[in-house]
């Protein structure tokens, strides 16, 4: 369920836009609900469309768009890795494979001890630096090759059994 804090975070947002444009707040109000709840349920899509004054199913449409919208819990590090064409043709789908034996998990899933969640997604704008994934929708790591992916994971595991 919503909050009242979170609608008034909402508020803000609409506030942004003409009385008739407010939808076009939508991709902010879902952004907000994934900070404070880590994802996004369809009772709280539903909520957001309410919140809005839009279909269900047009915020449905946003969630399930974007890679940045979780649709289900994830772990403490999502590791989203590039398989675009430019990624592949350089190891995107390798390094895919690399994380899921190293994981233990396939694409799509999330480690037994919620640290790692392991997503395939498109294109993210840095071909020149392929295979390239993002830690977290906002780490981008280039030239991932096996022993870098190796490296990724262990310092994530480490940071984490630091903390």
């Amino acid at each position: 369920m919503i909050s009242e804090a979170t609608k008034a975070r909402f508020a803000r947002e609409v506030a942004k836009y003409p009385p008739e444009r407010k939808q076009s707040a939508v991709m902010a109000c879902l952004a907000i609900v994934q900070q404070e709840q880590g994802w996004i349920s369809q009772q709280t899509e539903a909520e957001v469309a309410a919140y809005l004054g839009m279909p269900e199913i047009a915020v449905h449409e946003v969630t399930t768009f974007y890679n940045m919208y979780n649709q289900h819990p994830v772990g403490k590090y999502k590791l989203a890795v590039c398989t675009n064409l430019p990624c592949q043709l350089r190891g995107g789908n390798e390094a895919l494979h690399r994380l899921e034996e190293k994981l233990g998990i396939k694409m799509g899933d999330t480690t037994a001890d919620g640290l790692f969640t392991l997503q395939q997604c498109e294109c993210l704008g840095a071909c020149a630096d392929a295979p390239v994934m993002l830690v977290n929708d906002r780490d981008m790591c280039s030239f991932m090759d096996g022993e870098r992916l190796d490296q990724l994971v262990d310092g994530l595991r480490t940071a984490k059994e630091q903390a």
